[in-house]
């Protein structure tokens, strides 16, 4: 067997061709010696052009048969020299014409290849190294820069392009394969510099850089540092101008976009033209199917076809000339497209392949910003053979890391790969795919990526096989995991020194811990590439493994093991980055900076996602991660009060989302110092320059504020005018030099019938804004007009969903007599000339209006006219549009009574800014009474406290943030909302503890006696001082005390009760500043108490509670009281008037004892139970008594229950109209008990209004209700002294009704279809049936009915015949009216009606 060997020429060089048509000859001579010609750089470098995805069974042979060759050379380098003869020479001639051709021929098809796979950014091997010489020396600067496709090398001079070509006799510059130099000629002083070379092509860019010193025998070296020279370079320097620039852009996947700038080269020279470079996040752009680049020699234009998220990021258009660069970048955001099931979520991105071997590679990608409804489960891996169009899934079931190991590849052949998220709704769309990777040994592509560094020469020697033939290889080393999670492991090895000329492959065996059995995992194919994924392994078990190679001479021997290693993660979740800040950029985007997460493994970026204030919907704001701290978050609303949130994402998925940041309002910046703000913070340019009087030798003119005030408040105006003759204006001048604080002027010092133009100019903060549009040329001309001029100074405060408050200041003309009232009209933006409507009928005496009921979202125009005793002037400029709407975050003010009793108004923000203040005032006017409030103010909070609350201080309180969008509030203090304050400040000031029940006796067993009551309200400091009669009496013999602060129950025990003890007992409380007082006294002149003492000494029956009355829920009214000490033998005796009720009375069955408890049930009173009610208790112990009188004025109390009892007024309608009602429980006629409806509008003088009681119902009838018959409703049930007042409300309610669409009458030919629609109204929304003939029609297939929108009511039948013919009626019914809509529909048959006239005739 022969074998093939190459010997370089130079040591270290290496070997790359092809040789697989490549034909020996043969010889007598045990070695053929065949000397090689030199190849030339350009046919080897174009081997690196081809593209891998057209690799053929060819390229196999090739690299198999390389590889031999390669093989060999390392482990024999061998040269021997014979002399030729004159024919072998020719054979060899021959021979290497032949090898040209086919070098020629494969030169052709690699450059075919795909040269992605291969590529690799430019590195520098041999850096160029700084020199120091003296004047008139040569310096050649050299290096040596590795990188696939050939890297394009420019030089620099201190950031200068260096033109070699423009300047031969100063420089000049070469490139011979991978060797590169710059050769600066006749140096002197101007030549030292710092000198860069940069190499680019479209994997990326490296430079390197060298300092060049040129020694001058008259200038030190030190004044040349520190003074650099600024000459420009030989020849022309040209200056770039990038306009008409590209803008932040947004895209959606799947679209095109395209950016392009203008540029302007100045001075231009002919046939030059500038080098222009597209970039991505600092990656130059190449153009291929979905990048399209353009010069047209002016302007620059980047297409991007069908994007895709992996095109989101920075883009850098940079335009290089000799003289320098100039460059300009924006943001292109691209935006997920529209998922086709609701919730799955979108497509990953950033698909990669790695570590690819001969059967193996390692696929990765980046989690998507949005995981859909629910959170992603897992990924599925699909692999696609290029030159097909099958894509096959990897992984049967999902993997949570975004990393996964695909096996089982091809050797030699090509493949693409992508990636497909899943989560509970189902599968995302695949992502885009990866590039075009080949399944081959690393060390196969490292040789075909770096090329030969050098021309090569060498030999091909046979030779007889030496005696490694056969052996059987050794041990692999190394073996280690490089991956574990829970769905897999890898393992990584190196192969084994022995092994012999053929190609080895390896066994995968593993051994769970604890136990000595290894188990063949590969048992079916051995692999052949030095990795191995490892599936199907139990989570948070722990293997060893090791790996055995094998040839055709047999399996080696097992590797070292692992050791044990646990199933599971290695990579752990990014923790939660730090708080976000977000602070204002522009009108539409926000900056937002975090802090990074902490001891984070390969972190693949961040995700940033907004919410508005008072919602939990979160968007993303970036759709592929980005790895800096700092984010600008661009395509926001204007005026959106928002949050952010970041989180972090590695391959092992998302970290938790960082805390919310403080809200942020989305608005320009405003910046004092910085002066590219300016422009963008200045105010917006005034509007509606108008006169507003005229006098000889002034006028006096107005105009409207601007409408962006740049996000500061507007702080003045300045006014310019010029002269108009003839049709020919003068040159502008200033009318005032301090800036005007009202949107009015007087110009004087005019002349008289001269024509003036007048120009505003508004100013903040920020700076002064473009001028307004000149006014109309004005006559300075004396007005004679008597009306008053028109109201000046138009501003809104206080924008909310439905109202707003109009400000304005009066007119500078008043006219004949002074401004007594002003009107307001408004109109919706969208309306015409005609639209405006007056918002109040009579004049207005003050300078501001309250406009409400506005539909929220809708924008409006208001304008104000002023009026004397001449009549009403002219209106205002008018003020808008105004969108109605409340912004997010707005708080109003609120009034707070602290524990001391002040009584303040607090109003809060939190968008205040450096310079923001907040400013009150009274009625919209400036506060001047400073002795009334006492304001307080201090961050984002203002607190005006009233320091002598009295009616002086009624009116309304407004407060303004200065330096802002018109954030504002007010608060209207009305009298009495003044009383109720006070209330509230007298209870905190002198807080009184409330009682659950005030202080009580009972009467106890043994003549003991029991005085208590309970809190409602205290703490556990709360304290009790026991008096009686002024006197403070402590525990003792007679007085025994108790307060258990658990129920709030507070006793007092008297062993017995004497006469001496009549008087009055009282509990004083304090508890902290609060306190309380109850009470009970002892003393009467019916002598109860005396009697009492008896009964208790005697320990008789006696009452613990006297007779006295209550009534029911069912208003009857019982006479009751409580008995104590009683037996069986005591007589228990009821007597009214002295008159005993025996127990055959019929009263005597209303009586009735339980539980100690005597009850009298009267019933239902009437005049006829009034009397003196007693109760006797007697027996061998003693005797008590108890009266009740029940006179007339306790009738009257009684009836106030009575009254009481009536329920709440109620409506329901009827055929004629509504009734309103009220139920009593209890409605007597002989007491008197009366019921009137009282109403608003006194309707109850028609005759169709009628009241009345019916039983226990009190009734109002309404026949045919009108819009006049709306108010509120008012029912009095009384006796002549008290009662009760039930109200009901009218006020907006409709009756339902039909209000049209139906015909009275319907005919139709039989076998036609009838459909009538009936237009209903009401409020509530009204109930709908259709009725025929009385009775109601139900829809089915042949009555199809519908009620929609709640106002169009419809009846459809199919196909109608004779038997659908009668009365039909549309029902409507709310609960304020019932109506009906009647027609008659008459089904005909046309040839029945031709027989009925044959008939006639």
């Amino acid at each position: 067997m022969l074998f093939l060997y190459l010997e370089p020429s130079e040591k270290g060089s290496s070997v790359q061709f092809l040789s697989h048509t490549l034909c020996f000859g043969t010889c007598s001579c045990c070695h053929i010696l065949l000397v090689l010609h030199r190849f030339s750089h350009e046919v080897v470098r174009g081997l690196m052009e081809a593209r891998e995805e057209d690799v053929t069974e060819e390229g196999i042979n090739y690299v198999a048969m390389r590889n031999l060759f390669v093989r060999e050379a390392r482990e024999a380098m061998d040269v021997k020299v014979e002399k030729k003869t004159r024919t072998k020479q020719v054979r060899e001639s021959a021979e290497r014409l032949q090898l040209g051709r086919t070098m020629d021929e494969w030169s052709e098809f690699r450059k075919k290849m795909n040269p992605d796979s291969l590529t690799h950014p430019p590195e520098f091997i041999v850096k160029p190294r700084g020199q120091t010489v003296w004047e008139g020396k040569t310096v050649k600067l050299h290096c040596t820069v590795a990188g696939w496709p050939k890297p394009r090398m420019a030089w620099y001079k201190n950031n200068v392009l260096i033109d070699a070509k423009a300047h031969p006799e100063k420089y000049t510059a070469e490139s011979n394969y991978n060797m590169h130099s710059l050769e600066i000629k006749n140096c002197d002083f101007l030549d030292t510099a710092k000198y860069h070379v940069s190499a680019l092509n479209v994997k990326g860019e490296a430079s390197s850089v060298a300092n060049i010193v040129i020694k001058s025998r008259y200038l030190s070296l030190f004044f040349h540092i520190l003074f650099p020279p600024s000459l420009p370079e030989h020849g022309v320097t040209f200056e770039t101008t990038i306009i008409d620039k590209f803008e932040v852009a947004f895209g959606r996947e799947g679209e095109t976009m395209s950016l392009g700038c203008t540029v302007i080269i100045y001075p231009t020279v002919k046939k030059y033209q500038p080098e222009v470079v597209w970039y991505r996040n600092s990656v130059p752009l190449k153009p291929s199917k979905w990048v399209h680049t353009h010069w047209s020699g002016e302007r620059a234009t980047l297409t991007l076809i069908h994007l895709n998220k992996e095109d989101e990021g920075m883009y850098t258009l940079r335009i290089n000339t000799k003289s320098g660069f100039d460059s300009y970048s924006a943001y292109v955001f691209v935006r997920d497209a529209d998922v086709e099931v609701e919730g799955v979520p979108v497509a990953p991105l950033d698909v990669r392949c790695h570590d690819a071997n001969k059967d193996y590679v390692v696929v990765t990608w980046k989690q998507p910003a949005v995981e859909g409804s629910s959170s992603i489960l897992g990924y599925y891996i699909d692999r696609c053979e290029v030159g097909t169009h099958h894509w096959a899934q990897c992984n049967d079931t999902p993997v949570k890391y975004a990393r996964f190991p695909v096996t089982g590849l091809v050797e030699g052949r090509s493949y693409i790969f992508r990636v497909r998220a899943l989560n509970k709704a189902g599968v995302s769309r695949p992502s885009r795919v990866s590039e075009a990777v080949v399944a081959m040994d690393p060390s196969d592509r490292a040789r075909l990526r770096a090329g030969p560094s050098a021309p090569w020469t060498g030999m091909i020697k046979f030779t007889e096989e030496d005696s490694t033939v056969g052996v059987v290889p050794g041990e692999p080393t190394d073996v280690v995991v490089t991956e574990a999670t829970k769905s897999y492991v890898v393992l990584a090895w190196k192969p084994p020194v022995q092994r012999g000329h053929e190609g080895v492959m390896y066994y995968i065996e593993k051994c769970m811990s604890g136990t000595d059995t290894w188990q063949r995992v590969n048992t079916g194919m051995p692999v052949k590439s030095p990795r191995f994924a490892l599936f199907d392994l139990a989570e948070g078990k722990s293997y060893s493994f090791r790996v055995r190679c094998c040839n055709s001479a047999g399996v080696g021997e097992p590797s070292e093991s692992t050791g044990d290693i646990t199933v599971g993660d290695k990579l752990d979740l990014p923790s939660a980055p730090g708080n976000p800040v977000a602070t204002r950029n522009t009108d539409t985007s926000v900056v937002v900076f975090w802090a990074a997460s902490k001891d984070v493994k390969h972190l693949a970026g961040y995700y940033i996602e907004c919410s508005v204030v008072g919602t939990d919907d979160w968007v993303p704001c970036n759709n592929k991660p980005v790895k800096q701290t700092r984010f600008v978050c661009h395509g926001l609303t204007t005026g959106a009060n928002l949050v952010f949130r970041v989180k972090a994402v590695n391959a092992a998925g998302y970290s938790q989302s960082s805390s919310n940041s403080d809200a942020v309002v989305v608005q320009a910046a405003i910046c004092e110092y910085l002066l590219s703000s300016l422009t963008t913070a200045i105010p917006g340019k005034p509007s509606g320059v108008t006169l507003l009087e005229a006098v000889k030798d002034y006028m006096v003119l107005g105009w409207t504020a601007p409408a962006n005030n740049g996000g500061a408040d507007v702080r003045g105006y300045f006014v310019d005018y010029r002269t108009v003759k003839g049709g020919v204006v003068g040159k502008w001048h200033e009318l005032n030099h301090q800036a005007l604080t009202t949107t009015s002027y007087k110009a004087e010092n005019l002349k008289e019938n001269v024509f003036y133009q007048f120009q505003v100019r508004a100013m903040n903060m920020a700076g002064v804004s473009k001028a307004s549009l000149p006014s109309a040329a004005l006559e300075c001309k004396e007005w004679t007009i008597t009306v008053p001029g028109a109201p000046v100074g138009l501003h809104v405060l206080e924008v909310r969903d439905t109202s707003v408050v109009v400000l304005w200041e009066p007119p500078v003309f008043n006219g004949r007599t002074p401004v007594n009232g002003y009107y307001l009209d408004i109109k919706e933006a969208s309306a015409g000339s005609d639209g405006w409507k007056a918002v109040h009928e009579k004049a207005n005496k003050m300078k501001y209006m309250k406009v409400t009921g506005l539909k929220a979202g809708t924008s409006y125009v208001f304008h104000v006219r002023a009026q004397n005793l001449a009549g009403v002037g002219k209106p205002s400029a008018a003020l808008g549009p105004i969108l109605a709407q409340t912004r997010p975050g707005t708080k109003e003010i609120y009034v707070d009574v602290d524990d001391n009793g002040v009584i303040s108004m607090i109003f809060e923000c939190s968008e205040m800014k450096e310079g923001s203040e907040f400013v009150w005032s009274k009625n919209y006017q400036a506060i001047t009474d400073t002795s009334r409030l006492t304001i307080i103010s201090e961050k984002g909070k203002t607190r005006a406290i009233f320091n002598s609350p009295s009616l002086e201080d009624l009116g309304t309180f407004s407060c303004v943030v200065t330096n802002t969008d018109g954030i504002s509030s007010s608060y209207t203090l009305t009298e009495e909302g003044l009383k109720r304050l006070l209330d509230i400040s007298h209870e905190h000031k002198f807080p009184v503890i409330p009682f659950k029940s005030q202080m009580a006796m009972d009467l106890l067993e043994k003549g003991r006696v029991r005085f208590w009551t309970q809190l409602e309200k205290y703490t556990s400091d709360c304290q009790v001082e026991y008096v009686f009669n002024d006197v403070i009496i402590t525990q003792g013999k007679k007085y025994t005390m108790n307060f258990d602060k658990s129920t709030g129950i507070i006793e007092m025990f008297m062993d017995s009760l004497e006469v001496t003890d009549e008087g009055t007992f009282t509990f004083n409380l304090v508890d902290g500043k609060a306190k309380g007082t109850t009470s009970l006294v002892l003393i009467g002149d019916d002598k109860c108490v005396s009697e009492t003492v008896f009964c208790c000494l005697s320990a008789g029956p006696h009452f613990v509670e006297y007779l006295d009355f209550t009534v029911t829920p069912a208003c009857d009214v019982l006479l009751k009281c409580k008995i104590g000490n009683v037996k069986r033998e005591t007589e228990i005796i009821w007597s009214k008037d002295a008159i005993e009720i025996a127990e055959d009375d019929e009263d005597s069955q209303k009586i009735e004892m339980k539980d100690g408890e005597l009850t009298f049930n009267i019933g239902k009173i009437s005049k006829q139970d009034a009397g003196v009610y007693e109760v006797f208790l007697r027996d061998e112990r003693g005797k008590d008594k108890s009266t009740f009188n029940l006179t007339d004025a306790v009738l009257v109390f009684v009836h106030f229950p009575l009254a009481n009892s009536s329920s709440e007024i109620k409506v329901v309608s009827t055929e004629h109209g509504i009734i309103l009602y009220s139920m009593v429980t209890y409605y007597n006629e002989d007491l008197r008990v009366g019921c009137n409806f009282i109403v608003n509008t006194a309707i109850l003088k028609y005759k169709r209004v009628k009241s009345g009681v019916t039983g226990e119902q009190l009734w109002l009838k309404i026949n045919e209700p009108t819009e006049k018959d709306k108010g509120k409703y008012t029912m009095d049930v009384f006796d002549g002294k008290d009662g009760v007042k039930r109200v009901f409300d009218l006020s907006g309610k409709d009756r339902a009704r039909v209000v049209g669409g139906l015909p009275d009458v319907v005919a139709i030919q039989e076998g036609k279809s009838l459909n009538l629609t009936g237009n209903v109204w009401g409020e509530p929304q009204p109930e709908v049936c259709w009725m025929k003939n009385d009775r109601e029609l139900l829809s089915d297939d042949r009555y199809k009915l519908k009620f929609e929108a709640g106002k169009f009511a419809s009846i459809t039948i199919a196909s109608v015949t004779t038997a659908d013919s009668g009365k039909y009626a549309l029902v409507v019914k709310n609960k304020y009216g019932t109506e009906a809509g009647e027609f008659t529909v008459s089904v005909y048959n046309p040839d029945d009606e031709d027989s009925k006239e044959e008939k006639k005739d």
